[in-house]
């Protein structure tokens, strides 16, 4: 089982063994580092009813959940008490894990900048970033009462030719499809504006000798200037009035790549069916899923596992 003092056996017959390991190298991390930064926990009564699941279980499960593709937490949890028994010694029913998970969204995200500064591959010298929609409703009534409203907008989807209503995930990521950097932001807010602010908010992504790949819909001289300030380079595409730019051989094989990751994100992690329906449900759910990509890639790289680090084809069955 995962929790308890035998946390390190692994699981029974039900449970896929390569997701089974990963669980447990994850749980036992997740464990670990909560151990060291309480902090990260959501703020429980000093006296009070310690949870049966702890917060590292349940992290892990939410993570199981996104591997697995479940949409449905009701579902998920169904499974969970079917197949995942010799996992985890407990688990909760579904408005209990639906609170909790809600709760842990802050912890969520310092567990994923955590796992991601673990991989080898964070301290690539390359960057892509790109935007991708993530839709939130497409009745006009639900974007009038939705709870949403005032974050989710309209925007416009280029890769499907319409327009959305809903937010927008702002991503850097390395070659190998690691998030070093994301924001969930309204569907108009400028990505040029986005990205800088990403970079900005940790010094740490402030490096020289960088490289950052986008497209052309980042293209502007304060945001190349600002760019190379914190000591990274822009390339992108040049526009039909400019001169050819720099290292532009490099664009597509690149683009492709964020464009894969985007696909793991919607195809492989269900990103556009959330089914968040209010600001910290939508918030969660996203950040269970960048989570779940960045525990992948994490336990890829440090198990030396074949193919592409952000594969996920061994976990989601």
């Amino acid at each position: 089982m995962i929790g308890g003092e035998n946390r390190l056996d692994l699981g029974g017959p039900d449970v896929n063994a390569d997701l089974d390991t990963l669980a447990t190298a994850l749980y036992v991390t997740i464990d670990d580092d909560l151990t060291n930064h309480p902090e990260w926990a959501p703020q429980r009564p000093t006296v009070g009813i310690v949870p049966k699941l702890s917060d590292a279980e349940l992290v892990t499960l939410g993570v199981l959940q996104a591997l697995l593709g479940f949409t449905s937490e009701a579902r998920f949890i169904r499974y969970a008490h079917t197949h995942l028994k010799s996992l985890f010694p407990y688990l909760p029913e579904r408005p209990g894990y639906n609170k909790r998970l809600r709760a842990a969204a802050t912890m969520m995200r310092h567990i994923t900048a955590t796992l991601a500064r673990r991989c080898v591959s964070y301290t690539d010298d390359i960057w892509v970033v790109d935007s991708t929609p993530v839709e939130c409703g497409r009745s006009r009534q639900t974007a009038k009462r939705s709870d949403l409203v005032g974050w989710a907008t309209y925007g416009y989807s280029a890769s499907h030719s319409r327009y959305f209503w809903g937010l927008r995930l702002h991503l850097i990521a390395t070659p190998s499809g690691l998030p070093v950097a994301f924001a969930l932001a309204s569907a108009k807010d400028d990505e040029r504006d986005i990205a800088l602010e990403m970079i900005s908010i940790d010094p740490a992504l402030h490096r020289p000798q960088q490289t950052l790949i986008a497209d052309k819909g980042y293209r502007s001289n304060e945001f190349e200037q600002r760019l190379a300030d914190a000591g990274i380079t822009l390339i992108r595409p040049a526009m039909k009035r400019e001169q050819p730019r720099p290292l532009q051989r490099f664009l597509r094989p690149f683009r492709q790549i964020i464009e894969s990751v985007n696909q793991t994100l919607k195809a492989g992690l269900d990103l556009e069916r959330h089914g968040g329906r209010k600001p910290h449900g939508v918030t969660a759910r996203i950040l269970q899923r960048l989570l779940a990509l960045t525990a992948a890639i994490w336990y890829n790289e440090t198990t030396n596992q074949p193919g592409p680090a952000r594969s996920l084809i061994a976990y989601d069955h």
